[in-house]
């Protein structure tokens, strides 16, 4: 078992409220966070690598087919009374923001936030929960070129988040956001009341809540941590999940744990 030296309480909120159409028709009656890696839900990865570092106090946000999310919580996880749903009931009308929104009750304290198609190894979310403190901390890796369904980054000198969009210039692009977020100290309050905001305004609700992180970079909020190294696999398409089975393997988790 991986451990980690969380010197208060960080909770983790999982944003799974989505169908992924991208990977029909393997998502056609399951959600894309119910698919097997290594015949394992790609949620429980998450959740077991969570609670590997002890982060027992989980959030998921659900919405398609948020009954089956239901049942494999109550056959696998029972003994983990912390590990709940929050239905999000307009996932097919808005995008992530909204479940993020919906969320808002919860960041009453230090959390991860987790996009819930991304599959982390424990010492990764270590890392993280390690790194230099800021209200905002984004997980960032990197490599040599970038398509164009990576999420960029730009960074300045010392590391910190200038921005993060899909449509940086090539010029601009120094890394790409993997979908882990930490939010210490005020990062949850003002990350919180940007949500509210911006959710003002009826437009906002197709919009991805990383443009609430792009807006807080503007305001020298957002610093970086470098996952370079550690394992992770981001799932948008059917062939991710080969990739991801050749990545995470009970073997190699028990091995790197």
């Amino acid at each position: 078992m991986t451990t980690s030296n969380i010197s208060r309480p960080v909770k983790a909120i999982i944003l799974s409220a989505g169908q992924g159409r991208r990977l029909l028709p393997l998502t056609e009656n399951t959600p894309k966070c119910l698919l097997p890696v290594s015949d394992k839900p790609v949620i429980a990865w998450q959740i077991d690598a969570l609670l590997s570092v002890g982060i027992d106090d989980i959030t998921i946000i659900a919405g398609f087919h948020v009954d089956l999310i239901e049942t494999l919580l109550q056959q696998q996880y029972a003994d983990h009374p912390k590990i709940t749903i929050l239905f999000n009931p307009f996932y097919e009308v808005a995008d992530n923001l909204a479940s993020c929104w919906l969320a808002r009750p919860i960041m009453d304290g230090d959390f991860l936030l987790l996009n819930g198609d991304t599959l982390i190894e424990p010492t990764l979310i270590t890392q993280v929960l390690s790194s230099k403190s800021a209200p905002i901390t984004l997980s960032v890796d990197y490599k040599d070129a970038y398509d164009s369904d990576d999420m960029k980054v730009q960074l300045d000198a010392d590391n910190w988040v200038k921005q993060v969009s899909k449509i940086i210039p090539t010029d601009q692009i120094n890394a790409e956001s993997i979908g882990m977020i930490y939010f210490r100290d005020q990062g949850p309050e003002l990350f919180s009341s940007a949500i509210e905001s911006a959710l003002r305004h009826p437009a906002e609700l197709k919009s991805w809540y990383l443009s609430i992180i792009d807006k807080l970079a503007d305001e020298h909020l957002v610093n970086s941590c470098s996952v370079a190294g550690y394992r992770w696999c981001e799932i948008d398409f059917i062939e991710d999940l080969a990739k991801a089975g050749m990545l995470f393997t009970d073997q190699n988790t028990e091995k790197n744990s």
